[in-house]
């Protein structure tokens, strides 16, 4: 992560705007469905089906009503094929890729947090 060295503190209505900025952003990607169902398929398009495989432990209530908002916030496209039976692919869109730096970011940061509980609990044992 980069550390932010010599710069100044925001003024409060600067503050207020980005908290605001902040929780737009965090309405539109909340819980915790969200941000896995974006990188996996940002992977390849998917049934949903196979995004219920991929995406451990959400149950297909969940997946369906998560997919309906990441559409409806233009992060993903559903594909409806006219085959018997039908088709329906699910794939992200170019505005997902407005995403990637946070993906990416998310995801170092989440390796670091993991290491930091396991190094914690390690030495919590050597302790007793």
């Amino acid at each position: 992560m980069k550390s932010i060295v010599n710069e100044q503190v925001p003024a409060k209505q600067e503050c207020i705007l980005k908290v605001k900025h902040i929780s737009d952003a965090l309405y539109v990607l909340n819980g915790k469905w969200k941000f896995p169902l974006i990188f996996t398929l940002r992977e390849s398009p998917l049934r949903f089906n196979e995004i219920l495989q991929l995406v451990e432990g959400i149950t297909p209530k969940v997946l369906a009503k998560e997919l309906r908002d990441l559409e409806m916030n233009g992060f993903i496209e559903r594909k409806v094929y006219p085959t018997m039976p039908v088709t329906v692919i699910y794939e992200t869109t170019p505005y997902s890729d407005t995403l990637k730096n946070v993906l990416y970011e998310l995801g170092q940061w989440g390796e670091q947090h993991r290491e930091k509980i396991r190094e914690s609990i390690r030495n919590n044992k050597m302790d007793k």
